[in-house]
Order: structure tokens, then C-alpha cells, then sequence
């Protein structure tokens, strides 16, 4: 499952419970408005469960509808307390529990609904609180302006939620949609620098293969006036592929170098790569069971990244945990680069983490593939197969080196 998923369900499970909440608010109100009403109001024992039900229920809608249930419960308020006259001892116009009912719902609708929604709420309220509760003298002229106020703090707090919990969507809306930037990025970037090792590679061939087909009519004797001209059309049509693959992908370098100015990695450099890493002070040893010169440049330089990588991700994730690499030759050529837990914390990923997709990307431009995953006892394996592409290979002698 995924984390919009994952996000998505716990926004249901939460949902659920808060209408599970809200249902058993609603329903403690109306056990606490039904019995009391004849004690605030002068209503029919047949009329009470519908006029507590004004005051309690609007509040369920609190999720589903704020709004509504705000107009609901203002509307009955403002009809119970012009309609139903009030008991003698009591000088409230309606039930506490509508009160309650109509703050909290007035609060919900500064939390959901429109600006002009809610600027109607907080008049309309404050006019009803203004001038239905009692007050005479200084004490009305105190009601008429201490409801409004109250009642303005109460919208300006919902407001102030309302703003925070959007930021904070919008910074986690933000985050994923960087995260997704950088994996795409990440991608594209290792995508570049295979064309590019494969533009070195290709490049180099090609010039070979002019050289090649301008010598020949000069090294082979007996050379006919019409071979001579097969060898010039060769010579002419390789030019012309060289240059045209050079202005495809020889923009992609971004390191201002000419591709004959650098070299790049063969399988046999692996080991010295080994050496670095230990020189550099991570603690790895490794297996080579196989002949490594003789294996083709492409499938070589893409052996080189992916162990790059891999150690780098070693040192990165797991540091001062040793790592152990073993290099197999056989009818496919066979990495395992496996580290245990790191004895220091990790340290975060400064491109993001997709090292493991730069790897994929290069297994699969030569055939192979790549798998990577955590191990039993904590630590992480990546394992890579890539294909020898020469049927000479199957042939080559093989040796073993090893370092411990």
C-alpha cells in the first residue's frame, strides 16, 4: 500500500470515529434536553421529544453539513424562543443544550463552510444571543455587545484552525509532490549518464571501425578498385552515424569533457574500486571468481556503477557495518554486495534515496536486472545479474581472487 493509501484510510478511520463521537454527543444532549424541558419551557408532554430534538440533533450534522445544521438550530431557536413561552423561574429564551448545540455548530462552520457563510453565522448569531437573551439597562447594553464579541472570538478561533490545517495540507501536498520531483529527477539524471558512459562507449567503437575501413585498402594486399570503394562507403556511412550520435547524445554531457579526454570504468576496475572504499575507511571484503578483462565495455561499466553504488549506499545507510562482495562469473555475471547493521546512525539521503532506481535503470540498458531488500539479521543485500553479451565469453578461462 502506498502512502497516499495508507493516508487515505487513516483519513476514513478517523471519520468514522469522529461520526461515532458526534452520534454520542448528540444523543447525551438529547437525554439531557428531553427531561428538562419542562422545567425551562411550557410545552406539552406530546411536544417535548420534537423540541428537544431541535436542540440537540442539529449538532450530528456538525461533519456531514455545518451549515445546515447551524440554520437548523438558529431557526428553531429563534422560533422557540418567539413561540414557547419560558417557565417563570427560568429567564432563558431557549435550553442550555441549544446553546451548546448552536456555539459548537457555529464553531463547525468556521472551520468548513465559505467566507460569506461564515460572516452570515456569526451575524445572524449574534443578533439572535443580542436580542433574545435577557439583559435590562447596563446588563442589556452589555449582552448586545459582549454576545457579538464572544461570538466573534469563537469564529476567529475556528478561522485560525481552519488556516493551520490547511497549511499543513498544503505542506504535505507539497512534500509528496517534491518527493516524486526528485525520484523523477533522480531517474532522468541516471538515464543521462548511462547515455553518456554509452555514448563514450559507442563512440569509441565507431572511430575504430573508420579507422578501420580508411586503413584497410593500406594493410590488406590486393586490394580491388572495387573493395577499395566498399571500404570507403564503410569509412563514409560510420562517419556519418559517429557524428550523428554524437550530436543526439553528446549534449547529455554536462561535465564539459570530451568523451576521448575520459575514460570510463571496465569490470576489471571493480577491484580497484574495492581498494578505495577500503582505503577510505570502509571496512568491505570481497570474492571475484571469474576472469574480469575480457568482459564486453557496456556490461563492465554498468557492473562498475551498480558496485559504486551499492558500496555507497553500504557506507551510507549502515555506517561502520562491514560489507562483503562477491563477483561471480558464469553464464551471467553475478554481484552481491551485502552489508550487516550499521554500528552509527544513518545518515539521510541527500538525493533523495533513489540510488536504487539508478541501479535498476543501468541493469536494464544491458539486459540484466537488480533486486535490493533488507536481510534477517537487519542488515541489506543488493544482488545484480547482467548478461554477458559475448558468446567468446562462455570460454574464457576463469581464476579466483580474493581479499579478506
Amino acid at each position: 500500500m502506498n502512502r497516499r493509501s495508507s493516508a487515505r484510510a487513516r483519513r476514513l478511520d478517523a471519520r468514522t470515529w469522529f461520526d461515532l463521537g458526534t452520534l454520542l454527543v448528540g444523543l447525551i444532549l438529547y437525554a439531557v434536553a428531553w427531561p428538562t424541558l419542562h422545567l425551562t419551557h411550557a410545552v406539552p408532554p406530546a411536544a417535548q421529544p420534537f423540541i428537544a430534538a431541535l436542540a440537540a440533533f442539529p449538532v450530528l450534522l456538525v461533519r456531514i453539513n455545518p451549515a445546515l445544521g447551524w440554520a437548523i438550530s438558529a431557526g428553531s431557536a429563534l422560533v422557540i424562543s418567539l413561540a414557547i413561552p419560558h417557565q417563570p423561574d427560568n429567564e432563558l429564551p431557549f435550553q442550555v443544550v441549544h446553546v451548546l448545540s448552536l456555539l459548537v455548530l457555529l464553531f463547525a462552520v468556521a472551520l468548513r463552510a465559505p467566507g460569506q457563510i461564515v460572516a452570515l453565522a456569526w451575524g445572524a448569531t449574534a443578533l439572535l444571543f443580542a436580542t433574545a437573551m435577557p439583559g435590562e439597562g447596563d446588563a442589556f447594553a452589555n449582552a448586545a455587545w459582549g454576545w457579538p464579541i464572544a461570538l466573534a472570538a469563537l469564529v476567529l478561533f475556528g478561522l485560525l484552525i481552519r488556516w493551520l490545517a490547511l497549511s499543513r495540507r498544503q505542506l504535505v501536498r507539497q512534500e509528496e509532490e517534491n518527493e516524486l520531483e526528485r525520484a523523477r529527477r533522480t531517474i532522468l539524471e541516471e538515464k543521462a549518464r548511462i547515455a553518456r558512459d554509452l555514448h563514450d562507449v559507442v563512440a569509441h567503437h565507431m572511430s575504430l571501425v573508420v579507422v578501420q575501413a580508411q586503413t584497410a585498402p593500406y594493410r590488406v594486399e590486393g586490394v580491388t578498385p572495387a573493395a577499395r570503394a566498399e571500404f570507403e562507403s564503410i569509412g563514409a556511412t560510420a562517419r556519418e552515424a559517429l557524428n550523428e550520435i554524437r550530436g543526439m547524445l553528446g549534449v547529455l554531457r554536462s561535465d564539459g569533457q570530451l568523451p576521448e579526454h575520459a575514460p570510463q570504468p571496465k569490470a576489471a576496475d571493480v577491484v580497484g574500486l574495492f581498494e578505495g572504499a577500503r582505503r577510505a575507511g570502509v571496512d568491505v571484503t570481497w570474492t571475484v571468481d571469474g576472469a574480469l578483462d575480457t568482459i564486453p565495455e557496456t556490461t563492465g561499466l554498468a557492473l562498475y556503477r551498480i558496485a559504486q553504488e551499492s558500496l555507497s549506499n553500504a557506507s551510507r545507510h549502515a555506517p561502520g557495518a562491514p560489507v562483503h562482495v562477491r563477483l561471480v562469473r558464469g553464464a551471467d555475471l553475478l554481484l552481491t554486495v551485502g552489508n550487516g547493521p550499521g554500528a552509527a546512525p544513518a545518515r539521510p539521503a541527500a538525493n533523495g534515496g533513489h540510488g536504487i532506481a539508478g541501479m535498476q535503470a543501468r541493469a536494464v540498458a544491458v539486459g540484466g536486472e537488480v533486486s535490493a531488500g533488507p536481510r534477517d539479521d537487519g542488515g541489506f543485500e543488493v544482488r545484480a545479474r547482467l548478461p554477458l553479451a559475448l558468446p567468446s565469453d562462455a570460454a574464457a578461462p576463469t581464476h579466483a581472487a580474493s581479499a579478506r
